[in-house]
């Protein structure tokens, strides 16, 4: 797996607990999502696909099902794109079993059930295999095999793309802890190429979808999603993930559009104004180009 694959990984398919209302009916539940929800979701799902031309005609996508919030809205949009887009595509539902109690696991699967959502669920035994290896970052690795194994699923499955419910609020968090954590300026990208699995994409339509909207879609749909269900990173105090979200909530109290700016900035880099960057694996500084006219 490329370092371009790994970027922001860490976390990934892990979830808070959300308090939930009665559960609607299914039929309610999807109409919100073009009627109620259209601003806040169903528009910047589109526009996300759209302005990263994240899919084709003919194209066959593995949509990752974690069980979480996000994965589970986005499961329910492209059943939504595939009912009233322009675009022919196919889907695959893809639900990795990393080693979860058995409790949970049912909630996963009761949850698909009633959304009418078709997962293929596998076994992995990932979360017994970092008990081993990885104690000191678990969820890193943890995410680093996850991703391949969706890849492996996916390849399998005859798909040529792979979704992930990553969020805008996941890419802005990446871009800083990349640059707090590790003195890079990297961010999420909304679709890579895999560098293992040939014929092979990974896709974010969820892109441009503040997570404050999935959260209010999930609770007022009355779906109760799951956590990341992981023991190995329940014994774990400190997640640089949660201390970034803090810290971007707290500098929104003085300046509202701080997330926007940060997104904005991965958009924006000014080649003149930087000390050095990497193309292809190879390092650059200013200074090779300094003395041109």
């Amino acid at each position: 797996m490329s370092n371009q694959e790994n970027n922001g990984i860490a976390g990934s398919g892990c979830e808070v607990l959300i308090p939930f209302n009665e559960r609607k009916p299914l039929k309610d539940i999807e109409k919100s999502i073009i009627k109620t929800y259209r601003k806040r979701i169903w528009s910047r799902f589109v526009k996300g696909i759209k302005d990263y031309d994240l899919l084709k005609d003919g194209d066959k996508v593995a949509v990752a099902i974690s069980g979480g919030k996000d994965s589970m809205l986005m499961a329910k949009l492209f059943q939504e794109l595939k009912r009233h887009g322009q675009i022919k595509f196919d889907l695959e539902f893809i639900a990795m079993d990393p080693g979860y109690h058995e409790n949970i696991k049912e909630l996963l699967i009761d949850n698909c059930n009633y959304l009418n959502i078709p997962i293929h669920l596998y076994e992995s035994q990932i979360f017994e295999v970092i008990d081993k290896i990885a104690q000191d970052y678990p969820c890193y690795m943890c995410a680093k095999m996850r991703r391949g194994s969706l890849y492996a699923k996916a390849q399998e499955l005859g798909c040529n793309k792979l979704a992930l419910g990553h969020h805008f609020n996941d890419v802005i968090e990446t871009t800083l802890i990349n640059m707090f954590y590790a003195g890079s300026f990297k961010t999420m990208l909304p679709k890579l190429k895999s560098a293992n699995h040939e014929g092979l994409e990974l896709i974010r339509p969820m892109y441009y979808i503040r997570e404050n909207d999935i959260q209010t879609f999930t609770q007022k749909s009355g779906i109760w999603p799951l956590n990341c269900a992981c023991m190995v990173a329940a014994k774990k105090t400190s997640n640089k993930r949660t201390e970034i979200k803090e810290l971007i909530k707290k500098l929104k109290l003085d300046f509202e559009d701080i997330d926007k700016c940060i997104f904005k900035s991965a958009e924006n880099v000014n080649i003149d104004a930087i000390l050095g960057w990497q193309k292809d694996s190879k390092k650059h500084s200013y200074l090779e180009f300094y003395d041109e006219e």
